[in-house]
Order: structure tokens, then C-alpha cells, then sequence
């Protein structure tokens, strides 16, 4: 069979992707991966085929960065945090049409298409032109539900979800009119998540239905419409990894501190914070530098400043683990069954953090509200040993990488088999 992936995004927005679109390839299936230009060296790394798909996500991500952070200053100034968002959007906005054309032009003939939560709307509509099937995947709950976000009602939830939605149809209606205009197709009728329902299409959830006490039972209604399959990751070795576990080895096990691919403003500062903060709490800290250029910061005894690592392999060896929240690299630091902490930088890293807040296995925190002395203090708090204790059972119940790639190559394949178009 043939399967079409369109990911964009960060590269942990990709990897899910990448992942199983190697699981697919490995099945013996064609495979093509439609990906941002910067992140088609990762796709090949693996042997699979690629296209470029819209920008390069540097400027993206910076854009990302900056709104979060505007945003959480300013979020009742509702006309200027609008035109921030319109302007952040623009660059993306701009590249719609232009990705409508190039995936369009490579899923023709394809058994089934496949995409992540980013441009889902211009997706869909390449499916539709097409005539095939298409699968979502998510790394987070965000179809409408009650158990997004612990410390709100359920009802609460679902009606500010849904306003949600309304808010992104009315934010994209224009261009999707236009795209759909050029792929011949006629207006669409409202949201995309409730035309996927409609066409009872797959919307794969990627990540553990353990993390979301009672959400499964209320998407019980869906009829296997959206199965959690458990985080989708490569788990990929690194040049440092060897050279990463003989320092851990060679002294107490570390916090790890990683900010995955959006880059960290001030570097320095962050460093120095850590430091700080490690110190008092008498811990070495490991520094995973992602996206982030920390070659021009001081130098500290009890701090090691690294490149890329392989998550599955580091985190176990660590106390702790601080990041950006991130799904990947969430579900990397549950699965070794370390506590975390999360400074998220943005929306969905916010619900991670209030997830395992909840699930009382780490703490969260703004990343533009974060000091030495708050890190300090959340530091402490994770490292109580009842933390650890409940993050190692929490890793207990949590689907396996292997499973969690093979249960959702296993979806796509019985999806494209039925070919259900509607």
C-alpha cells in the first residue's frame, strides 16, 4: 500500500511521523514523507523518502516563542494579543496554498494520507480532492472534552473547546476558501473536526489514555474513531550519548534540563539559573542544548552542556528531568519514571504541565516566570521521594515505544485497507 505522511511543524511535531512512517516502510509499504525543509536530512536519515513542505520552522518557532510569551504577559488586551497572533500566523498564511499544491501533487493514488495536528484543515482538503482516506495524528487531547485540563469543569471545557475551534475556522475560512476554490472543490461547510467525524475517519491519539484519567471512557462514544496508541518516538542514538552516561557514571545522577527545538533567549541566563539552583540543592545538572546556542556561556564544575541525546537512554539515569513540555520529551521523562518538571512555553506545553501536575509526578511552571528561586523551590519539590515513587508506577502503566509505533502502524493499515472516503 501506498501512505502519504504530512507533518509539519517543530521536530517533535515530526518525529511521530517519522516513526511510523518507518514502521511502514519496514512493512514492506511505499512511503512518502511530505516535511519543512530543514528537517528532510532527519526523514532520510532513516530511509525514507522525502518532499519539502512549506518554510523552514527556525522564523516559525521563534514567532511561536515570542507570542507565548506576549500572551501570558498581556492575554486581556484581546485586540493586541489578536493582531500579534495574525501577525505570528502571517508567514504560515502566506505558504497555505503553495503546500496545498505540493501535497496535492504526491498523494494521488495514495491508499491513505496521514497528518499531524498542524495545517489539518489544508490536509483534509487534499484528501477530499484526492479521494483518499485521510488519519490524524495527536499528540495531545485536543478534539473537544472535559478532561483537557484537571482543575476546570468538564462542561466548562468542552464549551471553551469548542469556541476554540469556531476560533481557528473563522482564523483560516479565507484561505482554506481559496485552496479549496483551486482543488475544485466546493466551500467547506464549518470546523474540521467535525467534518472528520462525519466521514468517521481516524483520529489517532499518540499518547497514553493513562495521562488523562477518564478521558478514554468519555471517547468511549467514538466506536475506536480514536484509539490511544501511546507516545509515537525514535528513540535514535546520538554521538554524545556514550559520552553523556560516562559522566553520569562517573558521579550522582543528574537533573537533565532540555528546551527541545523552540530556542531559548537568553542562554547564559538559563545556564547560570541552573547552575544556581543545582547548587543548593547539591545536584549536577545535565543541559540538553536542542535548538539552543549555549557555546558562549560560563563554564561550572557541576554542569555539562550537551547537543543532542537519545531521551530513552539518558533520562533513566537522571533525578529529574526539566523541560519545555513537549509531548515527546514528556512522555521520554514518564516512561523512565524520573519526576519533571515542565516550563512550558506554550499552550499545549501548558497542558502537559497541568497533567502531570495532576497526576502528582512532577510540577509546571510559566518558562518566562521561572527564577533560580522558583527553580530552586520546584526542584525540591520534586525531588521528595514520593514523587519518584509515583512517577516509577506511572511508568509502569504506560505503553511501550515498540507497541506504541506497532498499535498505531497496525490502525493506518486496516484504515487504508477499507479505504472509507465517504
Amino acid at each position: 500500500m501506498k501512505f502519504v505522511l504530512a507533518f509539519y511543524g517543530t521536530r517533535g511535531d515530526v518525529d511521530p511521523g517519522i516513526a511510523v512512517g518507518r514502521e511502514l516502510m519496514c512493512r514492506g509499504h511505499d512511503v512518502l514523507m511530505a516535511v519543512p525543509p530543514d528537517l528532510i536530512g532527519s526523514v532520510q536519515s532513516v530511509g525514507l523518502p522525502a518532499v519539502a513542505y512549506g518554510p523552514d520552522t527556525q522564523a516559525w518557532l521563534e514567532d511561536t516563542r515570542d507570542f507565548w510569551g506576549y500572551f501570558f504577559r498581556n492575554f486581556w488586551r484581546v485586540r493586541e494579543v489578536q493582531k500579534y497572533l495574525r501577525e505570528s500566523r502571517e508567514p504560515g498564511m502566506r505558504a497555505w496554498t503553495e503546500m496545498s499544491r505540493t501535497l496535492a501533487s504526491v498523494a494521488g493514488g495514495a491508499d491513505a494520507l496521514v497528518t499531524g495536528v498542524s495545517y489539518e484543515e489544508l490536509v483534509f482538503d487534499v484528501a477530499e480532492c484526492c479521494g483518499v482516506p485521510l488519519a490524524t495524528v495527536f499528540w495531545f487531547p485536543m478534539r473537544v472534552n472535559g478532561k483537557l485540563l484537571p482543575n476546570l469543569p468538564g462542561p466548562v471545557l468542552r464549551a471553551a473547546m469548542k469556541v476554540y475551534e469556531l476560533v481557528v475556522w473563522l482564523s483560516v475560512k479565507k484561505v482554506v476558501g481559496l485552496a479549496r476554490r483551486e482543488l475544485g472543490l466546493p466551500p467547506a461547510s464549518g470546523p474540521v473536526p467535525r467534518r472528520i467525524a462525519e466521514k468517521e475517519w481516524l483520529e489517532i491519539q499518540a499518547y497514553d489514555d493513562a495521562l488523562f484519567p477518564g478521558l478514554a471512557d468519555e471517547w468511549a462514544q467514538w466506536d475506536g474513531q480514536r484509539p490511544f496508541v501511546g507516545t509515537l518516538t525514535l528513540e535514535l542514538a546520538t554521538e554524545a550519548d556514550e559520552d553523556v552516561m560516562s559522566w553520569i557514571d562517573a558521579g550522582t545522577p543528574p537533573i537533565c534540563f532540555g528546551f527541545g527545538s523552540i530556542p531559548v533567549e537568553s542562554p547564559a541566563e538559563m545556564v547560570a539559573m541552573i547552575a544556581g539552583a543545582c547548587a543548593q540543592v547539591g545536584e549536577r545538572a545535565l543541559v540538553c542544548a536542542g535548538w539552543t546556542d549555549f557555546s558562549n556561556v560560563a563554564q561550572f564544575d557541576h554542569v555539562k552542556v550537551v547537543g543532542a541525546v537519545n531521551y530513552a537512554t539518558i533520562f533513566p539515569a537522571c533525578r529529574a528531568v526539566v523541560h519545555h513540555g513537549g509531548a515527546g520529551t514528556t512522555a521520554a521523562g514518564l516512561r523512565a519514571g524520573v519526576p519533571t518538571l515542565i516550563l512550558y512555553m506554550a499552550d499545549v506545553q501548558m497542558v502537559w504541565g497541568a497533567a502531570v501536575k495532576k497526576l502528582k509526578v512532577g510540577a509546571s511552571r510559566r518558562f518566562s516566570a521561572a527564577t533560580e528561586k522558583t527553580l530552586l523551590s520546584d526542584l525540591r519539590t520534586i525531588l521528595a521521594p514520593d514523587y519518584r515513587t509515583r512517577a516509577r508506577e506511572l511508568a509502569a502503566r504506560m505503553i511501550t515505544p515498540g507497541d506504541s509505533v506497532a498499535n498505531a502502524a497496525d490502525l493506518l493499515e486496516s484504515f487504508a485497507r477499507h479505504k472509507r472516503v465517504n
